[in-house]
């Protein structure tokens, strides 16, 4: 993998990050998930699902051989989502509250950190960085 790939790479996840947190996800999606019983579960499987297919297709612009990828984050991102929702929804912080803007920040960062997760298994599956000279 090149070093400009690589730079294409973290960007398509950053770009994908902030379509599915921020340009797709509905209100239904963000103030739903996190509530206990059937309405929050479904929520946030509606909203992993949207990460799940963005993360597809990544790899199968990158990677195709890694498309699995999609599944994982399907479950690690319903899980981070799942915990900030029901700790944020339990404690009644609303965008009011600094813990409310602290405990979003953790989540996008617990993001990042699982999209360089993904975006190191590329790189390994590919044989590492190759100098682009």
């Amino acid at each position: 993998m090149t070093p400009i790939a690589l730079l294409l790479l973290y960007v398509a996840f950053r770009v994908k990050q902030f379509a599915c947190d921020f340009l797709f996800q509905t209100d239904w999606m963000a103030l739903t998930k996190g509530m206990p019983g059937r309405e929050g579960w479904t929520a946030l499987f509606t909203h992993a699902a949207f990460h799940a297919a963005g993360t597809t297709l990544i790899m199968l612009i990158f990677s195709p051989g890694l498309w699995w990828l999609g599944l994982l984050d399907f479950g690690i991102h319903g899980l981070i989502d799942r915990i900030k929702g029901l700790y944020t929804y339990r404690r009644g912080w609303t965008a009011k509250d600094t813990l409310f803007w602290w405990t979003l920040g953790l989540d996008q960062e617990a993001h990042n950190f699982t999209h360089l997760s993904y975006i190191l298994i590329v790189v390994v599956a590919a044989g590492g960085i190759i100098s682009a000279a």
